[in-house]
């Protein structure tokens, strides 16, 4: 796959010139100034219009020359991809003229009829006539341009109180009313989606890349992620997602076998339809390296203006970024993520698109440099020297076997909350016993190792299992408030202080097994204190110790990757840093460039390496190699920094 792509947006109203300043010429001047290799353009978009000549269709009203078209040619002319866009969640204007698709997200009219009413985009349902319209617009691009590639955009399982929807339940013996009814004939509704729609592109090509683009990879969800050819993980830092989403699903996509992924940012400040909104440059150069430290390629979304003139701005800007990127290419091709660590993912056990447990355990090791993967219960977890098991019940007793069987081979689990507990006690042996829910709250946290302020009570916003040590090694004690805080029974502002007169284990080792009382995961997504990812910093270091595979001596904003390349017979050791601000209401963005010098590094090795060097530049590196470990300084780190470790 391709890394250097852009995304290509253009949803344009009805009423505005389309195309009147395209020129091939300055198409292609725009992609090769910003070193692009494949760009997704459009055939129909969120209005509903095609881009070209159409029977399946109508071509927006103001184009007068295939757009399409036009644009495939001068991409071929220069040897560069393109897939084609298309979208099928929305069609506005057939929103207009067919109530009878409409997606209906309520049993209420009243709120469907405000949903109607506001001003966006409205979806329409794949459960009636719309879907065999939208397979019918497939269908005449493949045939028509034979693309590449197939993007279709606005996919997930949606719960919908059409009148079609209503009876074709009834017909099959579903409540309308029961929720699991109403989930379960959702993903019916998408898989018949899923099948019609790749049938329709598989009619005339069975090499065509086909992505249905949700916005979110699904952990665990592969009905959905076997739809796909490849995956794009779409994540705008500025648009809400924040820098560390990306890490996150990357982490689970590069488990999944052979499964080719990009990594979707945007050239916009905020998000998606911004027309006029930039990044500086940094900050885009930051992200497409992110991308590949994390084993992604890159696409970087762009919206082209009614008129079909590519901005010079933009492409500028993209192309400070691409052109790195073009260089470090050599080191990316082939690539594969080493990993110490695996996290059982919330979502993938749960369902829960919004896993707060995962978004915890992700920073946590983000701030640590460790290398980890995020994984489902179909992972094999042998392959990892350690297993986190984040604060999530586990029901699934062939699951709970698997990692029982992975424990008694010497596997290293670290687990907390109510990820250990099974039928009122613990699965696994950590020599102390499960006493029940903890009735009290908040509690708080005596640590028995060294902490940034000290040894003393740190308040615990989350829940707490209780348990008894008996014959394990206790890291962290638990104090109880003199009472729970209510209306008619409470102290100061907040919440009451700790008893100091009683104390009870609160984490604790046994061998090769952890466990952590509170849901210190999901209390870090969500209140961020030091204390919750200082106790689980102090039990990975206890457990996994020498072990890890790489050390880098970075601030907790850096970002450590490491991969192997084994027919070049070398491993790279990605480096990246960047200072990021807010701005405005809570939008994070990277501006100026603080570098790191002199980053201290080692990294486990089989043997000596031959050489150590700087790359893309060639710099050879001093290194000394002792007890397994090749240790070595990289001189400087601005922004990203890649150092070549060769057998």
């Amino acid at each position: 796959m391709r890394k250097r792509q852009v995304h290509l947006d253009f949803h344009t109203n009805g009423t505005l010139p389309v195309g009147k300043n395209f020129s091939k010429e300055q198409f292609q001047a725009a992609l090769k100034a910003g070193h692009v290799d494949s760009i997704t353009v459009f055939s129909k978009c969120h209005h509903g219009w095609s881009y070209h000549p159409t029977e399946a269709n109508i071509m927006h009203p103001e184009l007068d020359f295939d757009l399409l078209g036009a644009q495939l040619e001068a991409c071929k002319e220069i040897n560069v991809n393109a897939p084609v866009y298309i979208s099928a969640g929305f069609d506005e204007k057939d929103y207009v003229k067919h109530p009878e698709w409409h997606y209906k997200h309520s049993p209420d009219k009243s709120e469907c009829e405000e949903y109607a009413n506001e001003v966006h985009f409205h979806l329409l349902c794949f459960n009636t006539g719309y879907l065999d319209v939208l397979c019918e617009q497939i269908e005449e691009v493949m045939q028509k341009y034979n693309p590449c590639g197939i993007f279709l955009d606005i996919i997930s399982p949606k719960v919908c109180y059409c009148d079609t929807c209503v009876a074709d339940m009834k017909k099959l013996g579903l409540d309308i009313n029961d929720e699991t009814d109403r989930r379960k004939f959702a993903v019916m509704t998408l898989n018949k989606y899923i099948e019609k729609t790749n049938a329709a592109v598989r009619k005339y090509s069975d090499t065509a890349t086909i992505f249905h683009n949700s916005g979110h990879i699904p952990k665990g969800d592969y009905g959905f992620i076997e739809s796909n050819t490849h995956l794009e993980l779409e994540s705008l830092p500025t648009g809400g997602w924040g820098y560390d989403h990306f890490p996150l699903s990357a982490a689970y996509v590069r488990t999944l076998g052979n499964t080719e992924f990009l990594g979707m940012t945007g050239k916009f400040h905020h998000s998606w339809g911004e027309f006029g909104g930039f990044k500086h440059p940094n900050a885009l150069i930051y992200e497409t390296s992110l991308s590949v430290a994390n084993g992604a390629g890159c696409s970087i979304g762009d919206q082209m203006h009614p008129l079909g003139e590519m901005n010079p701005a933009t492409y500028n800007l993209i192309g400070k970024a691409y052109s790195l990127i073009e260089e470090k290419e050599p080191w990316l091709n082939g690539a594969v993520n080493v990993a110490d660590i695996a996290v059982l993912s919330e979502e993938a056990v749960t369902g829960n698109r919004d896993a707060m447990a995962d978004i915890g355990a992700n920073r946590m090791l983000l701030e640590n440099g460790c290398l980890y993967n995020f994984v489902d219960a179909t992972t094999d977890f042998s392959g990892y020297k350690m297993l986190v098991l984040p604060d999530v019940e586990l029901k699934d007793e062939a699951l709970v076997q698997k990692i029982k069987a992975y424990a008694a081979g010497g596997g290293k689990v670290i687990a907390s909350g109510d990820a250990l507990i099974k039928d009122g006690k613990f699965f696994l042996d950590i020599g102390a016993e499960y006493k029940g829910k903890n009735e009290l709250s908040p509690t708080y946290l005596v640590p028995c190792y060294e902490t940034a302020n000290g040894v003393t009570e740190y308040v615990m916003l989350c829940n707490f299992n209780s348990f008894e040590a008996a014959d394990c090694e206790v890291v962290a004690e638990m104090q109880n408030p003199y009472f729970n805080r209510t209306a008619e029974h409470f102290c100061s502002h907040a919440h009451t202080p700790n008893d100091p007169t009683q104390s009870f284990a609160g984490a604790a080792i046994n061998g090769n097994v952890a466990y952590i009382g509170w849901d210190i995961f999901t209390a870090y997504a969500k209140h961020g204190h030091l204390c919750f990812k200082e106790l689980f910093t102090c039990v990975l270091n206890k457990m996994l110790g020498d072990e890890k595979t790489v050390y880098a001596d970075i601030p907790d904003k850096a970002v450590v990757t490491l991969t192997r390349q084994k027919e070049e017979k070398r491993s790279i050791v990605h480096l990246l840093f960047a200072h990021t601000t807010n701005r405005g209401r809570n939008t994070e963005v990277i501006e100026d460039t603080v570098p790191l010098y002199n980053v201290k590094c080692g990294v486990r090795c089989a043997a000596k390496p031959s050489a150590i060097r700087l790359v893309p530049t060639g710099e050879a590196l001093d290194f000394d190699y002792a007890d397994g470990i090749a240790t070595f300084v990289v001189p400087k780190v601005d922004i990203h920094q890649m150092t070549e470790i060769n057998d």
